[in-house]
């Protein structure tokens, strides 16, 4: 199969949809062990797989994402730009929804930076990432290894917190700064090609397959509204969270 046939692939790709809806069940159960722990409902130590999970449960997310990103582009190049900036205006949006939720509600772990808020701001530079494709693999290692070094170090000013300079005494549920998660990105985008060449014609017909495609297809909104509804649920069980 060569490229320009690329063109004539479906609007979706069951395969990323799929491997998004698995992944964000396991992002729904994992923040809502770190919930039910902050509580004080459940008592789980921060050992290495705790601190492991969360990162494995989003390179998985943030780099198929890449992949759909170039999906999106080669089936629709003309709006594709205008397409991603209104995805960040709209994220944008949420995310601020995100930050005041757990202001009010969780102050000790207010999400300053989430991966929601990543989200929206890679957005607008996805349309580089894949015009520049070829440059993507050399930035995207380079951008992670600084993260790497960067989370290694404090620093005394927060307004940098977004791109992976982390304030002293710096306390959060969700962190993700542009670096390192922007060459993870990147690498996703440049996976894109393979990825949907290999996997285009792919379908799936059992109801399990189709249940997750479903969920990969909704992610976002699975990710607004989780956190809340597992609250209303608690309180509805008449225990007092706050």
């Amino acid at each position: 199969m060569n490229t320009d046939s690329l063109n004539n692939t479906p609007g979706r790709i069951q395969v990323i949809d799929l491997i998004r809806g698995v992944d964000i069940i396991f992002m729904v159960l994992f923040n809502y062990s770190v919930t039910l722990r902050y509580f004080g409902l459940i008592h789980i130590q921060p050992d290495l797989l705790y601190s492991v999970t969360p990162l494995v449960i989003a390179s998985i997310f943030i780099f198929i994402s890449g992949a759909a990103a170039y999906a999106s582009f080669k089936n629709n190049k003309e709006n594709f730009g205008k397409k991603f900036m209104l995805r960040g205006a709209k994220l944008l949006i949420f995310a601020a929804f995100i930050t005041l939720f757990t202001a009010i509600f969780v102050p000790d772990g207010t999400i300053y930076f989430g991966i929601l808020h990543f989200f929206a701001v890679s957005s607008f530079l996805v349309p580089v990432m894949v015009k520049y494709n070829k440059l993507n693999p050399a930035a995207g290692i380079l951008i992670i290894l600084s993260g790497f070094y960067l989370q290694t170090q404090q620093f005394s000013f927060p307004y940098l917190l977004w791109l992976g300079f982390m304030p002293e005494n710096f306390s959060t549920f969700d962190y993700f700064p542009l670096i390192p998660w922007l060459g993870v990105l990147m690498l996703g985008v440049y996976s894109g090609k393979n990825i949907i060449e290999k996997t285009w014609h792919v379908t799936f017909k059992s109801k399990v397959a189709k249940t997750f495609e479903f969920l990969g297809k909704n992610s976002l909104t699975i990710y607004l509204i989780h956190q809340p509804v597992l609250i209303f649920i608690l309180m509805l069980m008449g225990l007092k969270l706050f």
